[in-house]
């Protein structure tokens, strides 16, 4: 089975690399931008039809959700036209698409956990793009599986539990946000279960959720960073999400229901701090190998 992976160098991309040998009777093609440009069509075409792929995973997108504020053409470019090009490619073979998607697609102005049947409604130009992604590769083809996730975090790129190890190590004093909230996710927990799920044959299509169990607020998580990292000479500080004004509105509420996901393709979904903890022990194993 020909299973080719676009973003390959991202976070999820990398995760899924580092468990591919895990799959059994999978022929991985990892692509990011060096290797195949998604949004254009021909050079799509090639990568699906001329390997013979029978399914695409596509974790490449435009996720600086700020900058997509001002850069709307890129961000739509990648993130709405691009899925639609790989579903339709893919359909053609009679393959399958699985396509990542986000909590942003909410307005995030909910109070119970977000089911995939619950009206979206997007509040800022990446969940809209992201939204159009979702809806051109369910144009595209019936063989979809679209997996909405929030808050992902790895050893690899640039994310939030890194930029938080950094920043409490550098400074004395931190002011985070406290009135958002919802479930981190760990790239390497999402990874398994995508790779779980691409080795179902008998598969059942259409939208799922996946983020780790549990609620917390970002305050809470850069604490929980924080203390299992023995950072402990920053005080971090709750604020306000007004006092702390982006151009990209956030979700206040993002927590996203698993329960669909969990009961169609039987996958783990553990902890956030059980998977927190074990990912910043990587980071740690990571960089006394740099040092």
């Amino acid at each position: 089975m020909k299973v080719l992976i676009t973003g390959a160098n991202g976070q999820l991309g990398t995760e899924i690399r580092n468990q591919a040998e895990n799959c059994n009777g999978c022929d991985f093609i990892f692509t990011d931008i060096a290797e195949l440009d998604i949004t254009n069509e021909t050079a799509v075409n090639a990568a699906i039809l001329g390997n013979a792929v029978d399914i695409v995973v596509n974790c490449a997108a435009y996720t600086a959700v700020d900058k997509a504020e001002s850069n709307e053409p890129l961000a739509r470019q990648l993130n709405a036209s691009a899925p639609g090009l790989l579903a339709k490619a893919v359909a053609e073979r009679g393959g399958e698409i699985i396509h990542i998607s986000t909590d942003y697609v909410f307005d995030g102005q909910g109070c119970v956990p977000y089911t995939e049947s619950m009206p979206t409604a997007p509040q800022s130009v990446y969940g809209l793009t992201k939204l159009a992604g979702e809806k051109a590769v369910v144009a595209a083809t019936d063989r979809h599986i679209i997996i909405r996730t929030a808050w992902l975090y790895s050893p690899y790129g640039n994310n939030f539990v890194k930029t938080m190890l950094r920043l409490g190590r550098e400074r004395t004093k931190l002011n985070v946000v406290y009135d958002q909230v919802g479930s981190p996710t760990c790239a390497a927990d999402l990874a398994k279960a995508i790779l779980k799920i691409v080795q179902t044959e008998a598969k059942t299509y259409g939208v799922f959720h996946y983020s780790n169990e549990g609620v917390i607020s970002w305050y809470d998580f850069t604490k929980a960073i924080h203390r299992l990292a023995g950072i402990t000479q920053c005080d971090v500080q709750p604020i306000l999400s007004r006092e702390y004004p982006t151009p990209a509105v956030r979700p206040a509420y993002s927590v996203l229901h698993k329960g669909k996901i969990k009961d169609t393709y039987h996958v783990a979904v553990p902890y956030w701090e059980d998977s927190l903890s074990q990912c910043i022990k990587e980071i740690e194993k990571i960089e006394a190998t740099v040092a």
